[in-house]
Parts: structure tokens; sequence; C-alpha cells
């Protein structure tokens, strides 16, 4: 979902991160607040001050969007779930889960807090704005805080929409789930309903660029994409932790990998085991000892005519957690390290000795297989 991150601060032991797509939302929010919005509502004020207004206002919603997603960190750690920290996007914030609710209760409330929280946050700026207008401050304060008023409420009910992942669509699942006691078919139900929610928008937003409405209409299309793509794979993500869930790296393992050893030349690593083997990832063994690893990406750091002088143990790459696990690991954690790291193959050691491979497509096809029975019940 995310590209490159930066940490902005920490707040009550969360990490508040900004994804560099948010820089864009925060454009068009303080454009359209200047030469738009503000303008509208307040005539007659510098130019100079609706860009701060608009400035004020964006940097508002900022702030708005932390307090919702903080909401959630908070009850979340209450029920016991770790959080990864808060992000800040394109479309908005998301607070970052590294499981599921542990149940229907707890899946309730941490949903149901965000628009909550929201409603609370609107509450306060407009009694806030109101004590400013009867204290006579300045017109652009008094605006921005009537923004910010309102912004919060459509945030709250925009979020109040049964559609998962929203948070009225996470409040239904978590209904769904405890009426049923089924978490797998509560989250189809609302990943269907999130999902045609998203289409609805794509055609919404495609009717308001037929009506002329161009940046409105393509906002309006972005925004339904991306729920009817994060909806699918929520679902999607769902049926892969249940589906390896208590499954241990050692049943996938692969018991006899092919390793080299650091002594044998690039050119030869190339024509004995690359063009023979087709890894992209090969682990360097010596005396029975896991020693570390080599890759496409440190061949192709060397020029080809210095293949025949170098040694693989010149390129090798020390082991790492990033590339190594040991074989009593969950099989949900070594999916989690591969997506982290975009490497599709782990080395699986015990007491510095390689034991065994674990490569994605065994996952992949050991999931397809479960998940296909599973229909077929």
């Amino acid at each position: 979902m995310f590209g490159k991150r930066i940490k902005i601060f920490s707040l009550l032991g969360f990490e508040v991160r900004v994804d560099l797509s948010w820089v864009v939302l925060a454009v068009l929010i303080t454009w359209s607040l200047a030469r738009g919005v503000f303008p509208d509502y307040f005539e007659n004020l510098p130019e100079q001050t609706y860009w701060f207004m608009g400035a004020a206002g964006a940097l508002g919603l900022f702030l708005s969007i932390i307090f919702h997603e903080l909401s959630h960190s908070l009850i979340a750690r209450r029920f016991g779930i770790h959080m990864k920290g808060i992000t800040l996007f394109i479309f908005g914030g998301v607070a970052e889960m590294s499981e599921e609710a542990p149940n229907a209760k707890a899946e309730f409330w941490m949903a149901l807090v965000g628009p909550a929280s929201s409603l609370l946050m609107s509450a306060m700026i407009f009694v806030l704005s109101r004590y400013g207008e009867g204290a006579r401050w300045p017109v652009p304060a008094v605006g921005v805080l009537a923004y910010l008023a309102w912004i919060n409420i459509a945030l709250a009910v925009f979020n109040l929409i049964p559609a998962f992942p929203l948070d009225g669509g996470r409040v239904l699942r978590a209904v769904l789930w405890g009426l049923k006691n089924n978490l797998q078919w509560a989250t189809r139900i609302t990943s269907r309903l999130g999902s045609g929610f998203g289409i609805f928008l794509i055609a919404f937003g495609l009717y308001y660029i037929i009506q002329g409405q161009f940046i409105g209409g393509i906002w309006w299309f972005l925004i339904g994409m991306f729920l009817r793509s994060a909806a699918q794979m929520s679902y999607q993500q769902l049926l892969t932790r249940q589906a390896l869930e208590g499954e241990m790296v050692r049943r996938f393992m692969v018991t006899d990998p092919v390793t080299v050893p650091p002594t044998i030349s690039l050119h030869q690593l190339v024509d004995h085991y690359i063009y023979r083997h087709h890894f992209k990832m090969y682990p360097i063994v010596e005396d029975g000892r896991l020693t570390g690893y080599v890759t496409l990406r440190q061949l192709k750091e060397i020029p080809h005519d210095q293949w025949d002088r170098v040694t693989v143990r010149e390129v090798a790459q020390p082991c790492s957690p990033a590339m190594t696990i040991p074989p009593d690991t969950d099989a949900l954690q070594a999916l989690s390290i591969m997506n982290r790291t975009g490497s599709s193959r782990l080395m699986v050691v015990e007491d510095d000795r390689l034991v065994g491979i674990i490569a994605l497509k065994d996952l992949l096809q050991f999931l397809s297989l479960k998940l296909a029975l599973e229909e077929m019940e």
C-alpha cells in the first residue's frame, strides 16, 4: 500500500509516519481551500490570506486524521493488539495492525471509536469557533475553525458507511462476526459491500468528469478504486492468515537446498548453479556452516570481465534476520518477512546450520490447495 514513509514524531508510544503521497493530498487540499472554498464563504479578503487559511485548513485536517487514527490505536492496544503505528497517505490515514482483532467485541469498539472521535473533535472545534466569533477573533481564524468542525463531521459520516474496510464496514463485520461466530463469512459479506461501494464511487467520479468537474471526478474515481482494491485485498489477507495460521516453517522448507562453496568464481557460479537451478539466491556453506549468501544483485555489480577472478566469498552477504528464519517460526511470519523485504526465498537456520530453504512459491501453492479444498467442503 505504501511507498517511501517518513517518521515525523511519536505519540503515546505510536510512531506517526507520512507517506510521500500525502504531499499530493496536502497540496490539493490547500489549493482547493485557498482558491475555492474560503473565497466563496469569506469574500474580499487578501489573496495571501486565503492561502494561509488553506494551509491552516490542511494542517488542521492532518491533525484531525491523526486524532482519528490514534483513537483506533489506543483501543486496539487496550485489547492487546500490537499496532505498527499510524501512517498518513493520499487517501487519509490508517492505524496499522499486525494482526486481526481477537474477537468481535474488540473489532466493534476499535472501529466505532474512530467516527466517535471525529464527532468529538468536531464538537470541540465548533465550541471554539463560536467562542472565537463572540470574542471577535479575526475572520480567517474563525473561518478555518468552522471548516475543521464541518470536515470532521464529514469524516465521521463517510467512515460510518457500512462498507469494509471503512469503520462502518468494520462495525458491521463485528456485528455479523458476533452473530454467527464466523470471521471469514463476516469479512466476505462486508468486503463485497466495500467493493460495491467502491464501484459506486468510481461511477460517481465518471459522472462528475462528464459534467465537466474534472478534478472532483478524478478524486472520487481514485477513492473508489482504492476502496474496491482495499476491500478485496483485506479479504484475501484474511484467507491467507487463516490458511497459514499455526503452520510452521519446517513444514514447507526444502531440506536439501542447493548451496555453493565460497571458493568458486562468479563464472562458475553462473555456469554450474544459476543456469542449472534458476534461483536468484544461493546460501554459501563452508565446513557445514552457513557463512552467508549470494544473489543475482551482487553478481550484477561486478563487471562481466572480472567474473573469472572474483570469488563468491568476495561478494558474499552476511546472514541477517531479513534473510534467515528458525524452522519453528510461524509461516505467517515468513510470509511477512518476504513481503517486507521483497525476497522470495528465506534460509532456514538452526544453530548456525542451514537446515532448509522456504520459498514463496511453496507457501502460495499450499495456500491455493487449502483454499480450493475448503471451497469443496
